[in-house]
């Protein structure tokens, strides 16, 4: 299927089999939080460089996590239980946010963390939409992510750490916090050998599409 060219209005097409699993859906339309929050109620997500148009995907199979799941290594409990870090939920998403865009990440040149996206998800954060949790040590950001609530569902955005554990610690805590919260599913977006390690897997694209369609329909 043609990959679909957006308006300002972004009017996303319902995704199924016919896209490739790449899962580049659209291209263009306008970065406001309306418009974010309604592309992933359609399971597509912005992922774009500086230097290019708006980039909608929706890769198939689709990475996900269920918070209860979360896979935690013994060296990782000794972590949790030692006292090294501090764990905090929104108390410093613009630094979490800039700090993801400015980590370093094998195999990329740049980042897909645009000031566009920056400003956007700034503003979904002081909408109560997007999150940042954060891992500190003694006064220090060290580690942390970002990411959306929708309804049920976290969508993970990105993830940095400035220290060894420090980015897994955020993560697990957070796993923890959401489970609390009622979050049944947590969207990692695309694999990565790192959140396999914590007992995230892959499910075909049409099956979370068909959970998003329960949640939000």
């Amino acid at each position: 299927m043609s990959i679909t060219i957006l308006t300002d209005e972004c009017h996303f097409p319902e995704v199924n089999d016919s896209y490739d699993a790449d899962g580049l859906i659209a291209l263009g339309g306008k970065l406001t939080t309306d418009n974010i929050v309604k592309a992933y109620k359609a399971g597509l997500f912005p992922w774009y460089s500086e230097d290019e148009p708006i980039m909608w995907w929706c890769p198939d199979p689709r990475c996900v996590i269920e918070p209860s799941k979360v896979r935690i290594s013994k060296s990782m409990k000794t972590n949790l239980q030692s006292g090294r870090f501090h764990f905090t939920i929104n108390r410093s998403f613009a630094e979490v946010i800039t700090a993801c865009a400015t980590q370093p990440r094998e195999g990329q040149d740049g980042t897909w963390i645009t000031k566009d996206i920056i400003e956007a998800y700034t503003k979904l954060n002081e909408d109560g939409v997007a999150h940042s949790a954060e891992c500190w040590q003694e006064g220090k950001l060290v580690g942390g992510l970002y990411g959306l609530k929708i309804g049920n569902i976290f969508f993970g955005e990105s993830m940095f750490s400035l220290m060894s554990n420090a980015s897994k610690y955020a993560f697990i805590k957070m796993m923890q916090h959401l489970q609390q919260v009622g979050i049944t599913l947590v969207d990692c977006q695309v694999d990565t050998s790192h959140l396999r390690s914590m007992g995230a897997r892959l499910i075909p694209r049409s099956e979370f599409l068909q959970k998003l369609k329960e949640e939000y329909n």
